[in-house]
């Protein structure tokens, strides 16, 4: 009686075992999920970043300065200048950043070269806020020993950054930057604009130290007025392109139409540059 009770019923094999499945294959590396996130930038990038933003904070209090105390807004003594020129070398730093993490250059010659960078550009606002608050110009002013220190400082600092964005570019030429589809581009494009921005600085400051040492003080401060324009534009095409060509890569577009995209980009960046220079030419 005992047997038929523990005798397992018609069809039953016994206790059932736990189905063993095979273990599903991994998926491909662009699909698959594994929670990775991007490591940190390294300590001197954030060092360089947070400087960036320093400047650009001192362009907006200074902003708020020229708000608060009026002013005029152009000629060599005014609160523009500190304004324009901590935002202006603010994002240029940061965008500089960012954008040579795409060129093949040494990791330890690119930091090297972005704290270089970064220091000279605190140099250069620090100069010229200085002199705002001073109530005296920031460039080409001899009148005093001390005056004559800051405006040769920052005309050796904007030959330092010559250089330096100089190795960039060069770098960016002699091999494709990484990145999405367009970025090689953009940048090798930023870079070439942003020459020719340094170029029409250069030749301000060249043309205006020679009028000072002549004599002609006030002819000097007016003799920049016609490059100012190309100046402006041409800087920020390091920044412009290459956000482009990053904003494209977030996008569902092909390849393709992300690379055509940029190269127009490019295209009608150059135009603006070539109309900034027919200008100063006729200006000049």
């Amino acid at each position: 009686m005992d047997e038929q009770q523990t005798r397992p019923a018609r069809g039953d094999a016994g206790p059932r075992r736990p189905t063993r499945h095979p273990a599903p294959l991994p998926a491909p590396p662009h699909v698959r999920d594994t929670g990775y996130r991007l490591p940190r930038p390294p300590l001197p990038h954030r060092l360089y970043t947070a400087t960036a933003l320093l400047l650009v904070l001192s362009g907006l209090v200074h902003l708020v300065v020229f708000a608060v105390d009026g002013g005029p807004w152009d000629g060599p003594v005014s609160w523009r200048k500190p304004v324009t020129f901590g935002l202006s070398f603010g994002v240029t730093l940061l965008a500089v950043v960012g954008v040579t993490s795409y060129v093949r250059i040494g990791s330890r010659l690119r930091a090297a070269l972005l704290g270089i960078f970064a220091v000279d550009c605190v140099v250069e606002v620090a100069g010229i806020t200085v002199q705002a608050w001073r109530r005296v110009p920031s460039h080409l002013d001899m009148e005093t020993p001390f005056d004559t220190a800051v405006s040769m400082t920052l005309a050796v600092g904007g030959g330092v950054l010559v250089v330096l964005l100089t190795v960039f570019a060069v770098a960016s030429f002699r091999h494709p930057p990484t990145g999405p589809a367009g970025m090689a581009l953009a940048v090798r494009s930023g870079f070439a604009v942003l020459l020719v921005g340094l170029a029409s600085g250069a030749a301000m400051i060249a043309r205006g130290v020679v009028l000072t040492r002549t004599g002609h003080q006030e002819a000097a401060y007016r003799s920049t007025a016609s490059l100012k324009p190309l100046h402006g534009v041409s800087l920020h095409a390091v920044l412009v392109l290459p956000a482009l060509a990053w904003l494209l890569s977030r996008t569902s577009w092909s390849e393709r139409a992300r690379w055509r995209t940029v190269a127009a980009a490019a295209g009608c960046y150059a135009v603006a540059v070539a109309a900034a220079a027919v200008w100063a030419v006729l200006r000049y």
